[in-house]
């Protein structure tokens, strides 16, 4: 039977019955959503968590002791990866000229490869370099993630983003999860900063 049969009009506008049931939250800007948000998505993976924004620049400021608590997920047996830009190449080099501000996306990359290299070799923690990311930053955690379309020349934290939960195959979250799978296995072994 079909969903406008089995829900009225009324209903439908209020209980997500489609593709978008996947949509926990819309935020129209990425600093909008509330940093204990992404402290509880962190906190409560225990299977894998990627960071696939071009600098992740922002967590190392937003979350208290990222690095010790990504420490003790990957201790637990929880795969983290970093998807980052690579700092020095012409991707990096156009968006810096777009964005023109003092804290260049080189130096912001930076600064993740640095907070990663002062983890130390730690089991189950990679980064890659991909610069196939620039315009979209996907965070997952486990069966969550939040998504960022970056728009035109405005920065990360201006541009919208979407807490996604999969609920099913090829949903919201699988596609998106598929977009990164296919740039991690492309990406390249970052080097430290």
């Amino acid at each position: 039977m079909e969903a406008e049969v089995l829900w009225p009009r009324a209903i439908r506008s209020a209980v997500k019955i489609g593709p978008e049931r996947e949509i926990v939250t819309a935020y129209p800007y990425r600093n909008a959503c509330p940093t204990s948000v992404w402290g509880q998505l962190i906190d409560s993976a225990s299977k894998n968590i990627t960071f696939a924004g071009y600098t992740n620049y922002f967590l190392w400021q937003e979350q208290s002791r990222l690095a010790d608590r990504l420490k003790a997920k990957a201790a637990e047996g929880c795969s983290v990866r970093f998807l980052v830009g690579d700092p020095e190449s012409e991707v990096t080099r156009r968006r810096e000229e777009i964005e023109g501000v003092p804290l260049t996306v080189g130096t912001r990359i930076r600064i993740t490869l640095d907070a990663l290299r002062k983890m130390g070799d730690v089991q189950g923690l990679e980064a890659r370099f991909s610069d196939e990311h620039i315009a979209l930053s996907v965070f997952s955690f486990d069966d969550e993630m939040l998504v960022t379309p970056h728009l035109s020349s405005l920065l990360g934290h201006e541009s919208p983003m979407l807490h996604l939960r999969r609920l099913g195959d090829d949903g919201l979250y699988d596609r998106f999860a598929g977009h990164v799978a296919a740039l991690w296995e492309g990406g390249r072994p970052a080097h430290g900063g």
